[in-house]
């Protein structure tokens, strides 16, 4: 049984001309710790796949299933990591982290060690009592990593959580991203407009098109992992890039016809 599955997945929203669909018919299934990326233009929908899957927007049709039970809510079995850090200004890097556990009940001492354990994780070591003014927009977001890994959830969804960074820290981040990955190896739904950033980070990339938007190919990334920058610079990798650009970009290069 796959750890995540969605079947004939189906998201519309409200219009003052009726309903407007945005995805149908997305169909997967992601594997217990396999990283999935799902690549897609700005407005294909990859957003709203995501908040389904964490329970914050319903299906309008088939089902997403955890485990095989049905997902009609938010769980502690998943936690979701935005483009946008979203700390609280007044907590430090450490109450930060330990939030969602203070939220659950977790008595004071064992959600500090929890969150300090998850800021050495992902490399803030030194900077627990800063506040969020006091960070870079790299290191907010790893803060806001560490909240969700603290929560240890069964998903880790990523809503391009990178795409407000400049393109050498995204670069960064997502080798950072891929060592804090390999700590335990949990599932992870990631979403990108960023053809590289897909590869790189994928076991499998899942390309989303169309009006309504679905899955149009699925990609195995076979690339030997850890990844670092001789893999972003080798054969393999710019195949996939050539393959994966001509998918998103191929029919927009055509000329209309009547030109």
């Amino acid at each position: 049984m796959a750890h995540i599955s969605f079947e004939d997945l189906r998201i519309s929203y409200p219009g003052k001309a009726g309903p407007f669909v945005a995805v149908d018919g997305f169909t997967a299934d992601v594997d217990a710790g396999e990283f999935v990326t799902v690549l897609g233009p700005s407005g294909c929908g990859k957003s709203s796949v995501l908040l389904a899957a964490d329970g914050l927007i319903p299906a309008s049709g088939g089902a997403i299933r955890l485990h095989g039970e049905r997902v009609t809510k938010p769980g502690p079995d998943r936690a979701m990591v935005f483009q946008e850090a979203s700390l609280l200004p007044w907590r430090t890097v450490v109450d930060n982290v330990a939030f969602g556990l203070e939220l659950t009940g977790t008595g004071k001492a064992a959600r500090l060690a929890t969150a300090r354990r998850f800021v050495e994780l992902v490399g803030l070591s030194g900077r627990e009592d800063s506040h969020p003014h006091q960070l870079s927009g790299g290191m907010r977001q790893r803060v806001g990593i560490a909240r969700a890994l603290a929560m240890d959830p069964a998903v880790l969804l990523m809503d391009e959580p990178f795409g407000a960074l400049d393109a050498q820290t995204r670069e960064l981040m997502a080798g950072e991203l891929l060592r804090i990955w390999d700590f335990d190896r949990k599932t992870v739904l990631f979403v990108t407009h960023g053809i590289d950033e897909a590869i790189f980070l994928a076991d499998r990339v899942l390309v989303m098109g169309g009006s309504p938007s679905r899955i149009v190919e699925t990609m195995t990334i076979d690339l030997p992992r850890p990844r670092d920058a001789a893999v972003r610079a080798s054969e393999a990798f710019g195949r996939y890039r050539t393959h994966l650009a001509g998918l998103l970009f191929g029919a927009a290069t055509q000329a209309p016809a009547a030109l």
